[in-house]
């Protein structure tokens, strides 16, 4: 019997999966970062420096930075780890050509490296990092199961897992309005930036198919980590989820 799973609002073959999902980035990663400031109103740039936060990154790390596609994740590492190393994979190759064009790459090239990969199937070997991160990428994945297990393999020992991914406001009337103006303002905003409106209508459709905080933190659980925690960003519009292997 052929394994399905979701792509949006869409039932689809699981083998079909990753292929849509790397269509929609190649289509929109000229203005990935543009349209990421346009939908939240500049406010993913503060939960990204809130994971930075709560990573605390320290000299000398290596990071693994997965789905990290223009690099912002990784430059925000690299800045505050003297003498770090950052590898960013991604599956869409458009993705991290955007990330290197940045001027920051330039100024942190001998820190940093940029590989295609799937992050269900990551090229590296066991435990060769000491952080992996993961923005706004775990919901794309087709098992997402598959992808922690991956995350868990290739950490060192004491090694750290943080994810930031939407989420769920836990206040029905609340999450009913942000729904939406997802749904009715999202798609709309990325017609007029990208001229793609089937892209951003998917990525609000995968938002709402990603699992709920307490769920996610028992997948986590599931793939090996302990002491898994997390925080809700901007009322759970967002949340960073926080796991070690020990």
């Amino acid at each position: 019997m052929m394994e399905t799973t979701h792509f949006g609002n869409q039932t689809v073959p699981e083998a079909d999966k990753a292929g849509m999902v790397h269509g929609v980035f190649t289509r929109v990663a000229s203005r990935y970062d543009i349209m990421n400031d346009l939908m939240s109103g500049g406010v993913h740039r503060i939960w990204k420096d809130a994971m930075m936060d709560w990573l605390v990154p320290r000299p000398g790390q290596r990071l693994l930075d997965v789905a990290g596609g223009t690099g912002d994740v990784a430059f925000r590492f690299l800045k505050r780890a003297a003498a770090a190393q950052a590898v960013v994979l991604d599956m869409t190759e458009g993705m991290l050509l955007s990330g290197r064009q940045r001027a920051e790459a330039d100024k942190l090239a001998e820190r940093l490296d940029w590989v295609v990969g799937d992050a269900m199937a990551l090229p590296f070997a066991n435990a060769s990092f000491d952080v992996y991160t993961i923005s706004f990428g775990i919901r794309n994945v087709t098992r997402i199961g598959d992808a922690l297990a991956e995350a868990y393999r290739v950490l060192k020992p004491g090694g750290r897992l943080m994810v930031l991914e939407f989420s769920r406001i836990p206040n029905d009337m609340l999450q009913n309005a942000y729904d939406l103006y997802s749904y009715s303002v999202i798609p709309v905003m990325g017609q007029i930036v990208t001229g793609d409106r089937a892209s951003y209508q998917y990525l609000v459709e995968s938002i709402r198919k990603f699992p709920d905080q307490e769920s996610f933190a028992s997948m986590i659980r599931a793939a090996g980590f302990d002491q898994v925690k997390y925080r809700n960003l901007t009322l759970g519009v967002a949340a960073l989820h926080s796991g070690w292997k020990l």
